[in-house]
């Protein structure tokens, strides 16, 4: 199959770029340990746009925001601001080795307490005839506001998406219940990676030891070639999320 029709993609949540209880910096090592990856869309959740309190408190807080942090040169990046405070905000983002388009962050908030985004992108991947969209997700820890988020992005594909053609939904869904996958196979015809190679979604969380399955790539009209968690070693030492990451074809 040609190179073309081949992609990687992985999706992390990056802790606003500290350690597990928020003890050290380690965007400049979560950086070195992407772009090692190499993935060809990275989906990321938890990126810190803005924070003057950890930016005076970290010498070696980066001077631009992490997402533009973390893109490599010649990479495309958007960021969906979702949580705004005091001392700045965070939210999601792409960061894609082919072009992206368009792009719509949507507000999937279901309550006050906690500010929810969908942000879904347009992808120009050489050699394809229909553009790859992208949605990173990064669901609410209520079950309940689960259950409307997971209508909202069936809503959203419906409404934003072909009805066919190369689609992932990736992030956070934090759904240790199991319940996202049924409705997204069953609504949308989507299937997640890890389930599709191995039978069940992969343990994701906490990273020194995962045992709840919160992280997932769902795709469509994909085969999925091989999937991998990033444990262990220097990973260990990053946010409190595993990495997961899996190449693809069509």
């Amino acid at each position: 199959m040609p190179a073309s029709r081949k992609l990687s993609v992985v999706t992390y949540n990056i802790h606003k770029g500290l350690s597990q209880f928020n003890r050290r910096l380690v965007l400049h090592e979560i950086r070195d340990r992407l772009r090692a990856l190499g993935a060809d869309v990275a989906f990321l959740q938890e990126v810190q746009g803005k924070h003057v309190a950890n930016s005076r408190r970290h010498v070696a807080w980066p001077e631009v925001a992490q997402h533009e942090f973390l893109t490599h040169e010649g990479a495309h990046c958007i960021y969906g601001m979702n949580a705004v405070y005091q001392d700045g905000h965070h939210g999601n983002a792409i960061v894609s080795r082919h072009p992206i388009h368009v792009w719509e962050n949507v507000d999937v908030s279901h309550h006050p307490l906690e500010s929810r985004g969908l942000l879904h992108c347009e992808i120009e991947v050489p050699g394809w005839k229909e553009r790859l969209h992208c949605i990173n997700v990064h669901l609410g820890l209520w079950a309940r506001s689960r259950r409307f988020q997971l209508e909202w992005l069936s809503e959203r594909i419906r409404a934003s998406c072909p009805s066919k053609g190369p689609l992932i939904v990736a992030g956070d869904f934090n759904d240790w219940r199991k319940k996202a996958s049924r409705y997204l196979r069953d609504e949308l015809g989507l299937s997640e990676v890890f389930e599709q190679a191995e039978g069940r979604p992969a343990r994701s969380y906490p990273a020194q030891m995962p045992f709840l399955t919160l992280d997932r790539i769902y795709v469509r009209d994909f085969s999925v070639d091989a999937v991998e968690r990033h444990v262990g070693g220097p990973w260990a030492r990053l946010s409190d999320h595993v990495a997961l990451a899996a190449r693809l074809s069509r």
